[in-house]
């Protein structure tokens, strides 16, 4: 595979992260998390409620944004790169437990490979935040069909889980604004070699082997 568009120059060389499916995959679930977020304060904060007004809209938003959700990552199960990116992902090595404890860990010293330990572990709690807040939610939603108990341990879950989402979605967005690199490889799909070997010098060599 030709990965240069210019051999004269390693720092105009791009490399090929993401396909168009996981590019907007990522964009889906962005606007329906903030879709979830954004109506999530409005329903829980009476401040905001109150400027927002019609809470049954807010509501129904809400309800169809979290059921929407999972959809798209069903749906992107029928891309290979997709598949491949998730096996990577699901993959914890001795190097990623080395770059979590390092200072130093985006000097290109470890051996990362296309995703370094931070975000593997962001998603696989977005996985498990879509999967917990699906289950509490229907719990919610379908009320009738479960004892006292239920409902509130689950209401209590989902609110609190919630909190914890903001946290990381905020950490998320504070990350990627400081890699302006890693945002042009989601809106694009291509990296620069430069940032690839510094960042995940692992995947770099294996693309340039290509």
């Amino acid at each position: 595979m030709d990965v240069t568009t210019n051999p004269s120059s390693d720092a105009r060389t791009r490399l090929p992260r993401f396909t168009r499916a996981e590019r907007y995959l990522h964009r889906i679930v962005a606007a329906l998390t903030f879709v979830l977020l954004a109506t999530a304060a409005a329903l829980y904060f009476p401040d905001i409620s109150v400027l927002v007004g019609n809470r049954p809209l807010v509501s129904d938003i809400h309800v169809i944004a979290g059921f929407v959700l999972p959809i798209p990552i069903v749906l992107a199960l029928f891309s290979r790169a997709f598949r491949n990116d998730a096996d990577l992902l699901n993959r914890f090595s001795p190097d990623d437990w080395r770059w979590l404890r390092a200072r130093d860990r985006r000097s290109g010293r470890i051996p990362v490979g296309k995703f370094n330990a931070g975000q593997k572990l962001n998603s696989a709690f977005t996985l498990g935040w879509i999967l917990v807040m699906l289950a509490t939610g229907s719990v919610m939603f379908f009320s009738s069909l479960f004892p006292d108990d239920i409902r509130t341990g689950a209401t209590f879950v989902h609110d609190w889980l919630t909190l914890a989402i903001f946290v990381v979605v905020v950490g998320h967005i504070y990350m990627a604004m400081n890699d302006a690199e890693a945002r042009v490889g989601m809106r694009t799909g291509e990296v620069s070699a430069e940032w690839a070997e510094r960042e995940h010098p692992q995947w770099a060599n294996e693309q340039h082997n290509r």
